[in-house]
C-alpha cells in the first residue's frame, strides 16, 4: 500500500520503518512539531509517581534542571512507548498501563492506598480526557504539569500535497485527534484530495475532525496504541522491541 503518516518526529520515521518492513511505500507528513516548554514549573515536592500519557513528556523532562531530583520516582505511563520513552530518560522503575488514561488512573490507584503524596502529571499544553478527574474519582491528587506543547504545521509537505493530488496515497495514518485537526486544516485547500484514502486511526476521538470533514473511509484502532493501529493496515507489522 501507499501510505502517508503524520505523526511528528521521531516517532514518525520509527512507524515509517515498521511499515517499509511491510513492503508498504511511505511518504512522511509530520503535521505537529513537539517542542518542551522552557523551564515548566514542577512545583514542590514530595511527589508519589510520575504520570505520562505521551512518550513526548519523558523526552521532554531530558533537558528540564530538575531532572535528577524525580529519576528516583515510579513512573506510571499509559502504554508501551511511552514505557520506553521513561526508561530511555532514566527511569527504572517503569510500568505501563497498556491503554488509555483511564487504565492509567487504575493503575496508579493500584499501587497506592489512603492519602499518598500527589502525582506529578507531565504533560501537553494541549490534552484530551480528564486524567485529573479519573484520579480524583480514586481517592489520588495530582498535580499538572504542562511540560511540552505541539505546534501545528501550517502547510502539507510539497511531496505529500502532490501524492495525494495524484491519487497517490491509498491509505493515511493518524495517531491523535490534534494531528488530524492539522491534517485536515492544512489541506483544506485539496480537501477532496485527502479525504479519498482510507484514514487509520488511534482512536475515535481523533477520527472526529475526519468524520466532520466528511470522510467516509475510517478505520478506528480496538484500542489506542501503535501495534493495533498498525494491524488495521496488515497484521504482519509490529512494533520493534
Amino acid at each position: 500500500m501507499r501510505l502517508l503518516v503524520t505523526r511528528p518526529e521521531p516517532d514518525n520515521e520509527r512507524t515509517a520503518a515498521l511499515l517499509r518492513a511491510g513492503r508498504h511505500n511511505v511518504v512522511l507528513a509530520p503535521l505537529l512539531l513537539i517542542e518542551a516548554v522552557p523551564g515548566a514549573d514542577l512545583g514542590a515536592p514530595p511527589w508519589a509517581a510520575i504520570l505520562i500519557t505521551s512518550a513526548n513528556g519523558a523526552r521532554a523532562l531530558v533537558n528540564h534542571p530538575r531532572r535528577g531530583e524525580l529519576l528516583a520516582l515510579p513512573v506510571f505511563a499509559v502504554g508501551d512507548s511511552s514505557s520506553e520513552a521513561a526508561r530511555a530518560a532514566g527511569f527504572a522503575d517503569v510500568s505501563s498501563a497498556g491503554g488509555n488514561a483511564e487504565d492509567l488512573a487504575r493503575l496508579a490507584a493500584g499501587r497506592f492506598a489512603g492519602s499518598p503524596p500527589p502525582l506529578l502529571y507531565l504533560a501537553g499544553e494541549d490534552r484530551t480526557g480528564n486524567l485529573a478527574g479519573a484520579l480524583a474519582a480514586r481517592g489520588l491528587s495530582v498535580r499538572t504539569v504542562a511540560i511540552y506543547r505541539a505546534a501545528k504545521a501550517d502547510r502539507l509537505p510539497p511531496d505529500a500535497r502532490t501524492a495525494l493530488e495524484q491519487g497517490r496515497i491509498d491509505g493515511v495514518l493518524h495517531f491523535s485527534q490534534r494531528s488530524v485537526e492539522a491534517y485536515v486544516e492544512c489541506g483544506r485547500d485539496v480537501l477532496g484530495a485527502a479525504l479519498k484514502p482510507v484514514h487509520y486511526c488511534l482512536s475515535a476521538r481523533a477520527a472526529e475532525p475526519l468524520k466532520a470533514a466528511g470522510a467516509t473511509q475510517i478505520l478506528v484502532a480496538p484500542q489506542p496504541d501503535e501495534a493495533s493501529l498498525l494491524a488495521l493496515v496488515t497484521p504482519k507489522v509490529t512494533p520493534m522491541p
